[in-house]
């Protein structure tokens, strides 16, 4: 299996609605590793490596969020594995 990599920008009401914690639950079942970081700009940035299905079904989930979110836009960008961090596992930051 390729593993691929993409980073998506989250805006909305994405903050202070456990956005992060809920991505992780998410990202973890469909064997996904990577990170979900609040930005200073009130965005969630969520930069996710795995099988592409999987990261198809993250990309889904992102544009609904947990009850209390109210997602605005997703923007969504492939990134090469070698140019970012990613942790083994997923965590919050």
């Amino acid at each position: 299996m390729s593993e691929s990599c993409k980073r998506f920008l989250v805006s909305g009401r994405v903050q202070g609605v456990f956005f992060r914690a809920s991505t992780q639950r998410e990202a973890r079942p469909l064997g996904l590793r990577g990170k979900a970081v609040n930005l200073d700009d009130g965005r969630v940035e969520v930069i996710a490596c795995g099988d592409a299905a999987a990261l198809d079904q993250l990309q889904a989930w992102l544009h609904e969020g947990p009850r209390m979110a109210r997602v605005e836009n997703v923007e969504v960008e492939d990134i090469a594995i070698a140019d970012v961090d990613v942790p083994e596992g997923f965590v919050t930051r």
